[in-house]
């Protein structure tokens, strides 16, 4: 069994205990009351839809998680089009893969409305791949190189703009995964395609604090590509997609165990190629293709499996656009 020191955390295995000016908090079985925050996935203030087709957009949205308001235009990667994978730090937002099979990794800050620099590259050149943040690192996983799927699991550092490393393998490789999760602990890329063009319905699980490969876990309830992905503090989703027709089911699976995902509601509309946010309350879908390209956003609970309501539009209709929050 593993154990490691990371900044205040001691981890042994799959729990940590984190050390705060008040207690020892344990993240496992015998869970304390929280005394500090291991959801840096989750966001409080806004959602970030980043990149996107059709015209090689490279907008990044801004819209409040606070209120039911549409986006408004607050920056630009560096290159239009479909944005690979995304990730959030505490003051940052990332996107690695900006406009096709290309290696580039973009950051933009949240504290003001910027646009994004040029920050590092991803091990290998690559497209429509799952993006995962832990507290420390960004993680691009899978994707469609150049020739063949990918099964690579990329981590790049938040602390420093330096280019990414080649720490482990999905359990198969494949493309237009895009529906990503983060827990505490572990990193998800739940359905996608894999070689020859079979879609599937496997949810990959890697830990956060070894370098190793992922194991598959579980099944969602239906084979899909480009759907979403969205994280509570106990549970992962995968909303949308294509199978190949486009779907509008909400898929949630448990992190706490192994296991199949349940079906626990519908997105507004049948659609892929949308990006997924999450606040600590509400999981967004924004954007999409039906094939039209959409501006809408759309939001659903996390507290309970209802179906998700139009609370406002981006600045323009795109699909393959990517998903930050802060």
């Amino acid at each position: 069994m593993a154990i490691k020191i990371d900044g205040n955390f001691v981890c042994i295995g799959g729990f940590c205990f984190c050390e705060t000016p008040t207690g020892i908090q344990f993240d496992g079985e015998a869970q304390s009351t929280l005394f500090c925050d291991l959801r840096i996935f989750q966001g409080t203030v806004s959602g970030y839809s980043s990149g996107g087709n059709p015209g090689a957009i490279n907008t990044i949205d801004k819209f409040p998680f606070t209120s039911d308001t549409s986006a408004t235009d607050v920056g630009e990667l560096t290159s239009g089009g479909e944005l690979s994978s995304s990730q959030s730090s505490d003051a940052f937002g990332y996107g690695s893969a900006v406009g096709g099979i290309v290696d580039t990794i973009n950051k933009f800050p949240f504290s003001s409305d910027s646009s994004a620099s040029d920050v590092g590259e991803l091990s290998q050149a690559r497209s429509s791949a799952a993006g995962q943040s832990s507290n420390d690192n960004g993680y691009t996983a899978g994707g469609e190189g150049s020739p063949s799927f990918d099964s690579t699991i990329d981590k790049f550092p938040f602390s420093t703009d330096t280019p990414a490393t080649d720490i482990g393998e999905l359990t198969v490789g494949r493309q237009g995964i895009r529906a990503g999760q983060s827990s505490s602990v572990s990193g998800y890329s739940s359905g996608g395609f894999g070689d020859p063009f079979i879609v599937l319905d496997t949810i990959d699980k890697f830990p956060f604090f070894a370098d190793a490969s992922a194991t598959d876990v579980g099944n969602l309830t239906i084979s899909r590509r480009a759907g979403a992905g969205q994280s509570s503090e106990v549970s992962g989703y995968t909303s949308g997609g294509g199978s190949p027709g486009n779907q509008d089911r909400i898929d949630k699976f448990p992190f706490a165990a192994d296991g199949n995902a349940s079906d626990v509601a519908n997105l507004t509309q049948a659609k892929r190629g949308n990006a997924g946010q999450s606040s600590t309350t509400f999981g967004y879908n924004a954007g999409g293709e039906i094939p039209a390209a959409l501006d809408t956003i759309e939001k659903f609970s996390f507290a309970a499996d209802i179906n998700a309501t139009d609370v406002g539009e981006l600045t323009q209709a795109r699909w393959n656009t990517a998903g930050q929050q802060v």
